[in-house]
């Protein structure tokens, strides 16, 4: 496939994107093969397979998201977790615009492809922010942090959305046939922040942590996320027609992204370890009561040697604190005390 910059004439007529029915002429580009349609309920139902991954895609991200906001104290949460956000979003989208529920007839389309598109590229955005999160340049968390992601974000959605629904409605200079700018909001700037996240990955990697294993989660995300562009712009008719129109190249592209964003997940919650000491989980947390001020009282023989339930063993070392309370306090009075204390 010989691809011509600014144009997606030779990319429609592999893959079946979302912007295709808008761009080239008045009636779009259509693809030279697409997976078969169904009816359900009187309502043709484009692509299935690929709106079936759809749903797991959105179920899947729901879980990230709740495991994400489980790790109250790992860095970078609050940042990493609005990316899952707008990823579930666009596949929301795409499942409305890729079965066709929303027609490509229907006034309103252009306008959600626009959206779509913006969001794709403020997502892109928000995954290249989060690349430096990990370098520290603002505290993760903070105002500072939070607001210039958002912002940034809503910056590119805002331009790319504009270009987006002026290629479409043919205004502001803008037009179909030559949609150049929109060729590189679309196709350019998602590999430019691709790439510039894996460099800086492996950098982060390489210089801040000792565990190497981090790695095999980056190059399989990259791995996924270059195998989906494959199939999609190289193999989609190919695929297309070997399964006789069952399938096709956009089922295997959303599949390898959906991978793709796991990796994301994974390779954050590899580099990421939680401070148990400030944590507030639904697990039972070890509870051990310290006051230096204990160390000045008179040591009791006599006293009977009463232990906490949660220090029962002896002198294993707290989760906690890292010693145990027999180690904190040595022979003098322990908790709980007596009912004369």
């Amino acid at each position: 496939m010989s691809v011509q910059f600014g144009s997606f004439d030779a990319i429609c007529e592999k893959a079946a994107l979302i912007i295709c029915p808008l761009v080239g002429t008045d009636q779009g580009i259509e693809p030279q093969c697409y997976s078969r349609n169904v009816d359900i309920g009187g309502t043709l139902i484009f692509q299935p397979s690929t709106c079936f991954v759809h749903i797991v895609a959105l179920i899947m991200t729901a879980i990230m998201i709740l495991h994400i906001r489980s790790k109250y104290t790992a860095v970078g949460r609050k940042e990493i977790v609005m990316f899952f956000w707008m990823y579930a979003v666009i596949e929301l989208l795409a499942m409305f615009l890729d079965s066709g529920i929303i027609p490509t007839s229907n006034v309103v389309y252009p306008w959600f492809a626009a959206v779509y598109t913006g969001l794709v590229a403020a997502t892109y955005c928000c995954l290249l922010i989060n690349g430096f999160v990990g370098f520290q340049f603002a505290e993760d968390g903070t105002p500072l942090s939070l607001w210039f992601l958002r912002i940034s974000c809503l910056l590119i959605w805002g331009v790319s959305f504009f270009l987006a629904i002026a290629t479409f409605k043919q205004f502001a200079g803008f037009r179909y046939s030559k949609p150049i700018a929109l060729w590189i909001v679309y196709i350019l700037w998602p590999l430019i922040c691709t790439a510039i996240y894996i460099v800086s990955q492996l950098i982060l990697v390489f210089r801040t942590l000792e565990d190497r294993w981090p790695i095999g989660d980056i190059i399989f995300g990259a791995a996924f996320w270059t195998i989906a562009q494959v199939l999609l712009f190289a193999f989609s008719v190919t695929i297309c027609d070997a399964i006789k129109h069952y399938i096709d190249g956009l089922f295997f592209f959303t599949l390898c992204m959906l991978l793709s964003v796991m990796m994301v997940y994974k390779y954050w919650d590899s580099i990421t370890r939680e401070d148990l000491e400030f944590s507030v989980g639904s697990k039972a947390t070890v509870w051990e009561v310290k006051d230096p001020l204990l160390n000045s009282a008179p040591m009791d023989p006599s006293e009977e040697d009463i232990r906490s339930t949660y220090n029962a063993g002896g002198g294993a070392a707290s989760l906690v604190g890292g010693v145990s309370g027999s180690q904190m306090y040595g022979g003098a009075r322990r908790y709980p005390p007596s009912a004369g204390y």
